[in-house]
């Protein structure tokens, strides 16, 4: 059963690089006080993910910021490869790059996806999310093989 708006974001722990090494951190401490959008690809480095959905965020990145939200990027990925991937595509500075690497978040919102058949095995879906003081407060899922809903546009022309 995956997440809806009005529920509360799942206790999980992610990683991330800080501080020059590998940081703990639990999404309750990450997203438990603010607003905050959370985004999710299927995997850095993959066609859309790096010549769409990251990059709009980054473009969008102050605009966020002038509203008061936080901005944060997941992937079923290593936080290695997350830092990486936000260097090779200018990631700002206070542009959070979470590794869900065993895709425990994704499966606890019920938005993981099945990419066995590519090679990829267990991922998140492409979606963002509105989330403020914990708990979720826009919710926009791609259609499989889509990339509209979750866009940096998208969610910007949703914001209050």
């Amino acid at each position: 059963m995956s997440i809806n708006v009005g529920d509360a974001l799942p206790e999980v722990p992610l990683k991330r690089i800080a501080n020059g090494g590998v940081e703990t951190v639990d999404t309750h401490a990450l997203f438990g006080e603010g607003k905050t959008v959370l985004f999710a690809v299927p995997g850095a480095f993959t066609p859309t993910c790096s010549e769409q959905h990251l990059p709009g965020f980054v473009q969008h990145f102050q605009d966020f910021r002038d509203r008061g939200v936080r901005v944060a990027c997941l992937s079923v990925n290593d936080p290695f490869v997350m830092q990486a991937w936000g260097e090779s595509q200018g990631v700002p500075d206070g542009m959070m790059m979470l590794a869900d690497g065993n895709a425990e978040f994704a499966r606890a919102l019920g938005l993981e996806l099945d990419a066995s058949g590519y090679g990829m095995g267990i991922r998140a879906k492409r979606f963002a999310m509105v989330v403020e003081d914990g708990v979720v407060r826009e919710l926009f899922v791609e259609a499989p093989g889509e990339y509209r809903v979750s866009s940096a546009e998208h969610v910007l022309s949703q914001l209050d």
